[in-house]
């Protein structure tokens, strides 16, 4: 029981499970379309936990009315938001650049958690994120940073570009629940669900009116819904929140610099996708990123932030 409820370990299940969302999301392509997907995951995921968290539901509601606001931006935004744009981003670019531009969360996670609470920043914690931060620019540069500097080569492609705000939103996300409302996670993860739910349903009724909506019955589609539903949604975004709980923002989101290299072997694997060379050189910035500035942050794990863990 020691070993299931250490945090590192829930953190890097984490990791393995978001890498497979990715994947899931690549196979839907040509399926269920990006809000689709996003719109049924939610509502698979709603009925789910909606069942297992009515008692908890029920005894936290009058904090539920209260922070009823929080509570729907966090899902519309940290869940919705975040996955539309990943699985928009996948009908652009490979599932191994999707997951290597996904490195980019913790760096959003420090410079808010600095702008906003004022949290230290060591310089070897600098020197790791920056070291990340190359390896997605030599992603996104198909391992040519200087084109983008000199416009040559093919450039920014769009799901870069929506890889950079699903960076954004979910870095927003892992701040912000430093100020999560004191009750008891079950009920927690059922709002956020449903306030995705809702930001969903009037995305899919938007790309409804662009005439993009697609739902494909094939097994491909459905077995991405159900992953994302089920696995993605529910079992990632608990084991996140204790992770977050136990070790505070900074160091949880650290984590989610495994996500490449899960990612990178699943698509591999289930995707037939070809490793260039760029993304090793990408994987060795990322990795050793995450080596440096979490050996630091270990160190000054003192100065993380306090959370309930109220179960």
């Amino acid at each position: 029981m020691a070993l299931i409820r250490n945090p590192h370990l829930l953190l890097a299940l984490t990791a393995l499970i978001w890498s497979g969302n990715a994947v899931a999301g690549k196979l839907a392509v040509g399926h269920v379309s990006p809000m689709m997907l996003t719109m049924s995951r939610w509502a698979v995921a709603l009925l789910i936990i909606g069942f297992i968290a009515r008692r908890e539901i029920r005894t936290d509601w009058n904090i539920i009315q209260k922070n009823w606001l929080y509570l729907l931006l966090m899902g519309g935004l940290g869940y919705t938001g975040f996955n539309y744009c990943l699985y928009s981003g996948l009908q652009h670019i490979s599932a191994i650049n999707v997951t290597l531009e996904q490195s980019a969360m913790p760096l959003v996670i420090f410079i808010l958690n600095f702008a906003i609470y004022r949290t230290g920043i060591t310089w070897l914690q600098v020197v790791g994120f920056l070291l990340t931060l190359l390896g997605v620019v030599i992603t996104v540069s198909s391992g040519q940073p200087l084109n983008l500097l000199t416009g040559k080569g093919s450039g920014i492609n769009i799901g870069d570009v929506y890889m950079l705000f699903a960076s954004i939103f979910y870095g927003g996300y892992s701040v912000a629940l430093r100020s999560k409302p004191d009750m008891n996670w079950k009920s927690f993860l059922a709002c956020l669900v449903a306030g995705a739910l809702v930001f969903a349903i009037i995305g899919a009724l938007v790309e409804f009116q662009a005439g993009q909506l697609q739902m494909s019955m094939t097994l491909q589609g459905i077995s991405a819904i159900l992953y994302a539903g089920v696995v993605a949604s529910l079992v990632a975004q608990g084991l996140f929140i204790k992770g977050v709980e136990a070790l505070g923002a900074n160091i949880a989101g650290l984590y989610i610099n495994f996500v490449p290299v899960f990612g990178a072997m699943l698509a591999i694997l289930l995707l037939g996708e070809q490793l260039y060379r760029f993304h090793a050189v990408a994987f060795v910035f990322v990795v050793g990123g995450i080596m440096i500035a979490q050996r630091k942050s270990k160190t000054n794990s003192t100065a993380r932030p306090s959370a309930s863990n109220k179960t």
